[in-house]
């Protein structure tokens, strides 16, 4: 189970941290074409979304590797699943259903972090 925690840490990290980049990097009609939903949002909530998608990227894999307030990892972990639920209710708004479909993909794999490193399996 540990393996299987660590993979899904590290494939989450590594997609927030690259999205996030991209909305904390481009500007808003950049990302218009890619993520319609943008349109909903200032350019500064984009960025700002997009800095903590980093954030909680690095904190899914960096606190556990160095053992240094490893308990941030499942916080990570919860943090995304409440940003899925927000961008959960943004694509329903929008009748964005394949949006959905990979909101709800990544929110079930951050709770599965959250659970096992919270719970039975923490650092």
């Amino acid at each position: 189970m540990n393996i299987a925690l660590w993979v899904v840490q590290i494939l989450l990290a590594g997609a927030f941290f690259f999205a996030g980049l991209i909305k904390a990097t481009k500007s808003r009609a950049d990302l218009s074409g890619q993520m319609p939903w943008v349109e909903d949002f200032s350019d500064g909530q984009v960025r700002i979304i997009g800095i903590l998608e980093v954030l909680a990227g690095i904190g899914l894999v960096l606190p556990a590797v160095t053992g240094i307030l490893p308990v941030l990892t499942p916080i990570a972990a919860a943090a995304l699943v409440i940003t899925m639920i927000g961008a959960l209710v943004v694509h329903l708004r929008r009748k964005e259903y394949p949006g959905i479909v990979v909101n709800v993909v990544l929110l079930a794999l951050a709770a599965f972090v959250a659970w096992g490193r919270f719970g039975p399996y923490s650092f």
